[in-house]
């Protein structure tokens, strides 16, 4: 799988930056520090003029490339989903049983994240903390209605598609795939959160994984 995700990029909606990072040495630096610098201090406490500093240019440079931290969050989330969208795709497209499809797909969108070395300027397990703590941040706002006509978050939605695709295979009778699959999504960050911040109010920590939560929920949805 390795090989074959190091032949794809990973796609981002071109409105979401003016300049596509990956197009250069500087923007490759500017995704790298972002994640960094948005993981140590949040993004309430980011700016482009700290992240100036960081790749050692001034907050100019970052605006050739992104018009506000916004869209920048944007990026980086929307990076993050179709990263986690390529590793659904290869890891499930050879199984043909509905049931144990929808399993790996749960325990793919679940696992604890490693770094993948095909993606050298970006460390997925500090970004994976990023969306946990910071991607609700990209889409409760007064503009989402009108980001989400651009396609701002096209991806994370195709993403949600294709789990409903699979929870449709296993229980086609389901009326309710689409609230499912958005459910197992969010609540995979939720419940990362509350493993780290809220321990008192989940039964998820070192022993239970959301996994084990997620695929105890859907079998008792699902007629399997």
């Amino acid at each position: 799988m390795k090989q074959l995700l190091g032949n794809l990029k990973i796609s981002v909606h071109e409105k979401l930056y003016l300049k596509d990072p990956e197009s250069s040495a500087l923007g490759k630096k500017i995704i790298e520090q972002s994640i960094l610098l948005i993981n140590e201090i949040g993004f309430e406490g980011f700016t482009f003029k700290k992240l100036g500093s960081a790749i050692g240019s001034n907050e100019s440079s970052v605006y050739r490339y992104f018009e506000n931290k916004h869209k920048l969050l944007l990026y980086l989330t929307s990076w993050y989903w179709g990263w986690m969208e390529y590793r659904l795709v290869f890891e499930t497209h050879s199984i043909a049983d509905p049931d144990e499809k929808l399993n790996k797909a749960i325990e793919i969108i679940c696992r604890p994240i490693v770094e993948d070395s095909t993606y050298v300027h970006i460390n997925e397990v500090l970004l994976n903390k990023i969306v946990v703590n910071e991607f609700s941040k990209s889409y409760l706002t007064k503009e989402v209605d009108e980001e989400n006509k651009e396609g701002y978050f096209s991806i994370y939605k195709r993403l949600v598609h294709r789990v409903e695709e699979m929870v449709a295979e296993v229980d086609p009778s389901y009326h309710f795939s689409s609230s499912l699959a958005s459910t197992l999504i969010e609540t995979s960050l939720h419940q990362q959160f509350l493993k780290e911040h809220f321990k008192s109010i989940t039964n998820c920590n070192d022993k239970v994984s959301t996994s084990d939560f997620l695929l105890d929920l859907v079998s008792k949805i699902l007629k399997k």
